[in-house]
């Protein structure tokens, strides 16, 4: 009943939903010495996505160190205002991200009532 893009959608919301949760293990971690920065590889998990036909359960999205930050004198890479705007920029996506779905879900229920008035 669902079509392929429903289900993309879903699993896309599902990344950005992993991605808040990861920037604010970042967050909450800004002054734990020795921690580094972590995220989603979004690339990575929406090809793979792509690749499958949506049924399938999708497997825990992967979280990797980010590379290449300035590291301060106790180790720890998190910038928090690269922290901050990531977590803003995520919540407008996943605004978005539902905003398209329930599109989709309103057109799915009224197939489904033209189908019985018809």
């Amino acid at each position: 009943m669902l079509g392929t893009q429903t289900l993309l959608l879903a699993r896309y919301m599902d990344l950005l939903s992993a991605r808040q949760k990861v920037t604010a293990t970042n967050i909450a971690n800004a002054d734990t010495p020795g921690y580094r920065t972590r995220d989603v590889d979004f690339a990575l998990e929406l090809a793979r996505a792509l690749e499958g036909t949506g049924l399938e359960k999708p497997a825990a999205p992967a979280v990797h160190a980010v590379g290449g930050l300035p590291v301060k004198n106790d180790g720890n890479d998190v910038n928090l205002d690269a922290e901050l705007q990531r977590l803003s920029e995520t919540g407008i996506r996943f605004g978005l991200a539902a905003l398209l779905l329930k599109g989709n879900l309103t057109a799915v229920r009224r197939a489904i009532q033209e189908g019985r008035n018809g």
